[in-house]
């Protein structure tokens, strides 16, 4: 490969060799996530002074590290993409700093494209990332019919996706992730990073065939009532539905309280020691604590009476108040802010309608509770639950994800 200067360079992939000078280099921390290391950047010289910004992500950097020294010449042959992890993409939302590349093995496709392809079309990708943390992908419109073509003209389902310039997105406290005009999407063995995770991927392959085809479809949203949701609960445990359900907020738990100590890192709820919180999930038993809104409210239309479970989220954006500042305004001197009353804004909550729209979007809160989030419904404004529906039976999770309609 011809060496070349960075004034060479142009954008898109690259298959150059640089040689450049090292002149600094500093780290980037996320000061949200208790200073977490993000990435490294490098500041790099060609002769004759042609200077350009490198970045190296924490996941690699344990290679680099040793290497890192003022002055050092390095020959820089990688292609031209600035993979991040889940921490990195947090990291970079709604600073519109940068457009990063992602690089993960597809789990799943969702498709509303159609034959013939209607005015509104939208593809959502799960991808597991080098972390083993999921992210979901959203293509829109033209994008998403290309994508479907193509997914559905391929022999065989892909393992790899390569996908550059995406715009990460913080909304009601989770992590979007949406495709731009000038995103590209790259398959399998197109490029070398993505020839790398793929033979990867094959090596640990057991061999045996996929149990349903990778692209599928969404179901139509149906209007349910709580008595047909309890019905499905209980006939249907693990199948998937989108749905529509109003209901009126007749009475809030107050036993349970309305928030938790939850890790900065995973979202998961810390155990309390007498010295320290420690997080089960990260292993971590200096664990940072933030404070987390969840509320258990019963919900009541004409057909029957269930429990859902309002998660932060949702809350905050109904609100407009975090959970951290819910507690400075109930501070009391030794009570912890768990066991304080309900905030007066989530207690006048009570009476009111709201209608909850279900879909497969990725939660934040509780991988093993799914999540509802309220849109607005007879003048009052939505909000976000998890839904649980109490039974002849007893208690049973709705198998279900859900956002604001």
């Amino acid at each position: 490969m011809a060496k070349v200067f960075f004034s060479d360079l142009k954008t898109g992939r690259c298959s150059s060799v640089v040689e450049a000078r090292l002149l600094r280099f500093w780290e980037a921390r996320n000061v949200k996530r208790g200073g977490e290391l993000m990435w490294m950047d490098l500041l790099m010289v060609l002769v004759p002074s042609t200077v350009m910004q490198f970045t190296i992500s924490a996941g690699r950097l344990p290679q680099f590290r040793e290497k890192l020294h003022a002055g050092t010449m390095f020959s820089v042959s990688e292609e031209a993409f600035r993979f991040r992890n889940h921490s990195e993409l947090i990291g970079l939302a709604n600073t519109n700093t940068q457009l990063p590349d992602i690089i993960g093995e597809i789990l799943s496709v969702k498709s509303t494209v159609c034959d013939p392809p209607e005015k509104k079309n939208r593809v959502m990708v799960t991808l597991k990332l080098d972390s083993d943390e999921t992210v979901t992908l959203s293509l829109f419109d033209s994008q998403a019919v290309a994508f479907h073509i193509q997914l559905e003209a391929m022999r065989v389902d892909p393992k790899v996706m390569v996908v550059t310039s995406i715009n990460p997105k913080i909304i009601g406290c989770r992590l979007f992730l949406n495709a731009m005009s000038g995103t590209h999407v790259y398959f399998d063995k197109k490029t070398e990073a993505g020839a790398a995770l793929f033979y990867r991927l094959v090596a640990r392959d057991t061999g045996l065939p996929s149990a349903a085809p990778l692209l599928k479809s969404y179901a139509k949203v149906e209007t349910m009532t709580i008595a047909d949701l309890s019905s499905f609960i209980v006939s249907a445990a693990s199948q998937e539905i989108d749905f529509l359900c109003t209901g009126r907020v007749v009475r809030i738990d107050t036993g349970k309280g309305w928030c938790y100590v939850a890790c900065s890192k995973c979202s998961k709820k810390l155990q309390r020691t007498e010295t320290a919180f420690t997080c089960g999930v990260c292993n971590n038993p200096q664990a940072v604590g933030a404070l987390r809104y969840r509320v258990e409210m019963a919900i009541s239309d004409d057909t029957a009476e269930g429990i859902f479970v309002w998660f932060d989220g949702v809350l905050t954006k109904l609100h407009s108040i975090r959970a951290s500042e819910a507690a400075q305004m109930l501070a009391e001197d030794g009570v912890n802010t768990e066991d304080t009353r309900l905030p007066p804004f989530i207690a006048d909550m009570e009476g009111k309608t709201y209608t909850f729209q279900g879909d497969d979007d990725d939660d934040d809160d509780d991988d093993a509770s799914p999540t509802i989030e309220p849109s607005t419904a007879a003048g009052d404004q939505g909000g976000t639950s998890k839904a649980r529906k109490k039974t002849g039976a007893g208690a049973s999770k709705v198998v279900k994800k859900a956002r604001a309609g």
